[in-house]
């Protein structure tokens, strides 16, 4: 009987999707047709057909999958409300572009970028409304002791107590804790979790699981320590048909972030920091796509007077190139404006020992090979402008980590600042705006990998910002 009140409102849930497109289609329909010299009735006269209707159809079976495919129709008990938001935002964002690619290819006239825009937003809205409201639903409704699901822990140790006081502190999860799975109690059995729920043997796991009403296992191991256990648990749980989950918080939680992926049969388990794709990054990307053929194009005379004076003051090329490291150490070459002699990097040497900076670093001051026009390039950050040809080659980002020379990156001797480049190197970064040069060398590092860690577009924006008013002041640049 569970399971098929389950199954009615998987299908009821379905069926919202779908009447949610259907209406979000006609609202667009209607925006569109009102600035129309046509009436609605002659619109839909006209363009009720049957190829159209096929075409609806498979609209509405490309906007099921999407769903399908992106687990909007799985269990999020565990999810948070803003990773279901970001989630049903790149479906209909998806299918949006299906139904612009369909136009394309079918030439579509009612399809224009007004009834994609008003699509997209009401149909989000809609469905983003709709979750919420059931969420909110079910929780009254499990808080009351309906919808339950009852949950067995492996482990006592300190993750599986405080996983099972969080489950039993919220109750609107909808989860009933049944025991744990342990050899013995991990803070001796006086503890208010032992005396309220039994402790199940390893061994008994399997006659436990038969025995009694479990809907899912939640192992709390560590792996290294304990990788022959969760094989036994999984293989035990998966031959009875249990939902076996892994609290996966042992693999630097506070910088990585994990997710399953499947390849000819097997799961794989992929750890990474920061973003590794999807919509934000695409987006990222076409941003700076867009913005730096933008600014190449309204800076290029610009460009042409920089390149004359540098040519008129001092003897040598208008750019500097030089080989610097972008995402995940490929060497690239890194484009600037002259601003030192010709021979400035074979002089670095006999400056070495005069060197300001912490760390493998180089920097001076009152750099004898700075030329004056040099000088007064740095100090407005003009000399940083053809990176915008890095930026759109896909070498460089408009935003993140600033890439480092080779010499600097063989100067390193803490192996956890080669985590910044997990990213694509930047034009500017946090710490371009929170002190620029006056920063000490690991001072730099941490303000970078927190840049990663926390990335997202509108931290982007918020630097892009920030970076004029730095720049203007010349705080920090030499």
């Amino acid at each position: 009987m569970r399971h098929f009140r389950r199954r009615v409102l998987l299908n009821s849930f379905k069926l919202a999707d779908l009447l949610i497109l259907v209406f979000s289609f006609g609202v667009a329909t209607v925006i569109v047709q009102t600035g129309s010299s046509i009436s609605l009735e002659q619109f839909f006269a006209m363009r009720v057909s049957i190829p159209n209707f096929i075409l609806f159809l498979g609209l509405m079976l490309c906007w099921h999958s999407l769903f399908t495919f992106l687990g909007l129709y799985y269990s999020m008990r565990l999810s948070s409300r803003w990773t279901e938001v970001f989630e049903i935002l790149k479906a209909t964002s998806l299918g949006t572009l299906a139904i612009f690619i369909a136009a394309s290819l079918f030439n579509m006239i009612m399809i224009t970028p007004l009834f994609l825009g008003v699509f997209w937003a009401v149909s989000s809205f809609l469905t983003i409304s709709c979750r919420f409201l059931l969420r909110n639903f079910l929780g009254r409704v499990r808080v009351r002791g309906r919808n339950l699901r009852n949950i067995l822990l492996v482990g006592t140790n300190e993750r599986a107590a405080l996983f099972a006081e969080t489950v039993l502190r919220k109750p609107n999860l909808g989860y009933s804790l049944t025991g744990f799975v342990d050899t013995h109690w991990v803070g001796g059995d006086d503890g208010e979790l032992a005396k309220k729920y039994s402790l199940v043997s390893p061994e008994n796991l399997a006659d436990y699981l038969r025995d009694n009403v479990v809907d899912e296992v939640m192992i709390c191991l560590p792996i290294k320590e304990y990788y022959n256990q969760h094989a036994a648990i999984i293989d035990t749980c998966v031959e009875q048909g249990v939902i076996v989950r892994v609290l996966a918080d042992f693999f630097f939680s506070q910088l990585a972030h994990a997710r399953i992926e499947y390849f000819e049969g097997s799961s794989i388990l992929t750890i990474y920091t920061g973003a590794m794709d999807g919509l934000p990054l695409f987006l990222k990307r076409s941003l700076d796509i867009v913005l730096s053929l933008l600014l190449l194009i309204i800076l290029s005379p610009l460009f042409f007077a920089v390149a004359v004076i540098i040519k008129s003051t001092s003897p040598g090329p208008v750019f500097f190139i030089q080989k610097r490291l972008g995402l995940n150490k490929r060497i690239f070459h890194l484009f600037k404006f002259r601003t030192m002699v010709n021979d400035a990097e074979k002089r670095q040497q006999e400056l070495e020992e005069f060197n300001e900076a912490d760390g493998p670093v180089f920097k001076i001051k009152n750099d004898p090979r700075i030329t004056k026009v040099g000088h007064f390039l740095r100090i407005t950050s003009i000399d940083e402008l053809p990176q915008l040809l890095n930026v759109l080659k896909g070498e460089m980002s408009l935003v993140g980590p600033r890439p480092l020379p080779v010499r600097d990156y063989e100067g390193f001797d803490q192996r956890w600042f080669n985590r910044r480049f997990s990213v694509r190197p930047g034009m500017t970064c946090i710490w371009q705006v929170d002190g620029r040069n006056d920063l000490s060398f690991e001072r730099w590092i941490q303000l970078d990998l927190r840049y990663i860690d926390t990335w997202s577009l509108p931290l982007d924006f918020q630097i892009l910002l920030r970076t004029i008013p730095a720049v203007l002041r010349g705080r920090g640049a030499s």
